[in-house]
Order: C-alpha cells, then sequence, then structure tokens
C-alpha cells in the first residue's frame, strides 16, 4: 500500500534532511522569484523584461546541462549539491546588492541578469545532481513514494514562498526580505550537510566526454516512453505557462500590488500541493500515460479560462486548477524517468530532462514576454494556451506507447 511505502520512505534520514533542503531552498528561491518580477517590472514598465529574466538564466542551464548531469555519473553528488548551493547563495546576494543599489537603472538592470546568470549556471549543476542522488538513498521499490514525496515538499514550499515573498516586500521592504531568502538558502545547506550517501570512486574511464554525453541523449531518445513524455510537458510549459507575465496581470489588469502578486504565484502551487498530498495516500495510477495527457490538456484550458479572466477571485481559482492538473503530469513524469532510467545514467538523464523541462519554465517565461510584448499580455496568454491544447491533441494521435503506459 501507498501508505506503508510513504513511511518508509519517511523513516530514513538522510532522505528527511534532503526534504528539508529541498523545503528551504525552495522557499527562498520562490520569495526571490516575486521580488525579482516586481522590482524588474517596476525598473522597465516592460513585460519583455520579464522574460529576459528567465531567458538570463535558462541559457546558462542549457548550456551546462549536459556536461553537469556527466559530473553527476561519476563524482559524489552530495558534494556537488553543496558547491551549487553556495554559488545560488552568491548570486542572492549580488541580487540583493543589485537591486539596492544606486546604480543607473540600466547598469542595475544588467548587475541583475548577470547574477540571475550565475544562479542559472548554479541550477544546472543543482538539477541533475538533486535527482541522482534521491536513488542512493532510497530502494527501489519505494522510489516511486519518495519522487512523489520530493515533488510535494517543492510544491507545498512554491505555495508558501511566492506568498511570503509578496507580504514580506510588500509589509517589510527590500532588505528584510533578501535577508529573510538568505536565511532560508543557510538552512538549506545546513540540512543537505547532514545527508549521508554513500559514494564510490569509480575508475578512471578510457571513454571520451562527448561519447558518454552522448549515450545520455541518445538513451532519452531511443525511450518513446520517456521522449513523448518529456516532449508533452516541453512544450505545455513553453507556450503554456504564464507565470512571468503575472506581474503585467496583477498590476494593469487585476489590480493588485504585490500581495496579491503573491497570491497569484501561490495559487498553481496551492493546488499542486493538495493534488500531491492526495497522489501521495493513494494507490499508483495505473493508466499513467493517459491521465498524463488529460492533464496536461486540462492544464491548457485552464490558462486559456486564466487569459480571459478580468476577476482576481476567478483568476486565482483557475490557476489554482492548474497547479492542479499540472503537478499530475509532474508526478507521473517523474516516476517515468525514476523507473525507466539506470543508476549509472541518471545524472545525464536528468540533465536532458533539465534541458526538456527545467529551463522550458525559463525560456517560456521568455516566450510570454516576447509574445507580449509583440500581440499584447492577454493575447499572448490565449496564445499560448490554444497552443498547448493543440500539442495535446496531436500527442493523443501520435504517442501510441506513451498512451499504454501503466504503473503497477
Amino acid at each position: 500500500m501507498s501508505n506503508q511505502n510513504t513511511r518508509a520512505v519517511l523513516k530514513i534520514s538522510s532522505f528527511r534532511f534532503f526534504l528539508g533542503t529541498r523545503l528551504f531552498l525552495t522557499l527562498g528561491l520562490q520569495m526571490q522569484a516575486v521580488i525579482i518580477g516586481w522590482e524588474v517590472y517596476r525598473i522597465t514598465n516592460d513585460p519583455f523584461s520579464l522574460g529576459l529574466v528567465g531567458l538570463a538564466e535558462a541559457i546558462p542551464a542549457i548550456s551546462i546541462a549536459l556536461y553537469a548531469g556527466h559530473i553527476a555519473d561519476i563524482h559524489n553528488r552530495k558534494n556537488i549539491l553543496l558547491f551549487s548551493l553556495l554559488v545560488i547563495m552568491l548570486g542572492s546576494i549580488g541580487l540583493f546588492w543589485g537591486f539596492s543599489s544606486s546604480l543607473p537603472e540600466q547598469v542595475k538592470l544588467g548587475v541583475i541578469y548577470s547574477f540571475i546568470c550565475l544562479s542559472g549556471f548554479a541550477r544546472g549543476f543543482y538539477g541533475p545532481s538533486s535527482f541522482a542522488v534521491i536513488s542512493q538513498m532510497v530502494p527501489r521499490e519505494i522510489l516511486t513514494n519518495a519522487g512523489t514525496l520530493n515533488s510535494t515538499v517543492w510544491q507545498f514550499a512554491a505555495v508558501i514562498g511566492p506568498a511570503l515573498g509578496g507580504f514580506a516586500y510588500a509589509w517589510l521592504g527590500l532588505d528584510f526580505s533578501f535577508i529573510v531568502i538568505l536565511l532560508f538558502l543557510g538552512l538549506a545547506f545546513f540540512s543537505l550537510y547532514q545527508i549521508q550517501i554513500r559514494f564510490e570512486p569509480k575508475p578512471p574511464s578510457q571513454e571520451k566526454i562527448m561519447t558518454r554525453l552522448k549515450e545520455g541523449v541518445s538513451f532519452v531518445f531511443n525511450n518513446k516512453i520517456i521522449l513523448s513524455a518529456l516532449s508533452l510537458d516541453l512544450f505545455s510549459v513553453l507556450f503554456g505557462g504564464a507565470v512571468a507575465l503575472l506581474p503585467v496581470f496583477a498590476n494593469e489588469i487585476l489590480h493588485t500590488g504585490p500581495e496579491g502578486l503573491g497570491l497569484l504565484r501561490a495559487a498553481p502551487s496551492l493546488g499542486a500541493v493538495l493534488m500531491m498530498s492526495y497522489l501521495s495516500l493513494r494507490k499508483t495510477i495505473e493508466h499513467a500515460g493517459i491521465v498524463l495527457i488529460r492533464a496536461v490538456g486540462a492544464f491548457g484550458l485552464c490558462m486559456l479560462l486564466f487569459g480571459l479572466s478580468e476577476n482576481f477571485y476567478l483568476s486565482l481559482f483557475v490557476l489554482f486548477l492548474s497547479g492542479a492538473f499540472d503537478s499530475i503530469s509532474v508526478v507521473i513524469r517523474s516516476n517515468i524517468l525514476q523507473l525507466q532510467t539506470p543508476d549509472e545514467m541518471r545524472g545525464r538523464v536528468s540533465a536532458v530532462n533539465t534541458i526538456f523541462i527545467g529551463s522550458s519554465n525559463e525560456i517560456g517565461a521568455f516566450e510570454s514576454g516576447l509574445a507580449a510584448k509583440l500581440i499584447g499580455t492577454v493575447p499572448s496568454v490565449i496564445f499560448g494556451a490554444s497552443m498547448t491544447i493543440g500539442i495535446v491533441a496531436v500527442t493523443q494521435k501520435v504517442a501510441v506507447q506513451l498512451k499504454k503506459l501503466r504503473f503497477y
């Protein structure tokens, strides 16, 4: 039963500390994301600048992802995580300085984008090692439960983080907000340091780095189920997301302040954490492929309604639903990757996942900002949601193996 497996996972001390790291890191970064969005839009009054925030993080993360996956497969993953987290903290300190400085606005923006790039490099290394290290702490028979708990903790923090960031910024100011962010990152580092994993150094390989990188890419592209799941999520996030434009919606369409922006950012994650909590307590999803396709389709419909809404509470509700449906696809995709990837390739496969999904959030933010500048904020969201629904229709026709996928 799933309840017994969940309790078994939580008995593992190192995994509990890993969940603590996930919690505190996500709280800090979600708070930071709200403040970055609000401040950058306040400085520029241009939705395209919000898209550049996503691009500034995505480019370094994508450029380093495959190499980072290779490193995660041959070196101590805990040490990689610790170093990456230190660089993320340095990036947050740099952002704090950039926002609070009296530099000219264009110079200030350059400083801000530079430290976002630095964080992007660090997160490019953090992602593959974070995914791969779970299998070193948790037995395979309860790996899906560990993956669901990991995603649930992330979503829970993603509920609290944006709301906390919005209220802290609105009531206590920029300086105090960044102090809280750095405190959370420090707690994440402390929790990560407590994790105990067994690392056995591998003998030097005669295999060239490029050969090893190609192996990871080939594995993903030759596994039709993984490829279909990643492609579906990639295009739905790329076109369907509207998170980057929430400062514009909060300010100009729904007419609320940073507090409202925090709630809008938190609403999808609240829906996600409730859905993931439900999924963690029930038996494994059997017809996983069909459920995945339908969940992404429902996500697209929610984003279409959000683009059409001019009511704050209706917008909150459809964002809540979008998070619930999106979390289903996150859980299914995570379980597909955990169950179908050999341990010696987890870092490289996770790196491909980072390119497909992790950075598609940031590239999707750029696409949203560019589309909003060219055709307007509301039309850009409607266009993206329509594209997502169309992609789901195509996937329903062509992804035969994915539709047959079952978890037993």
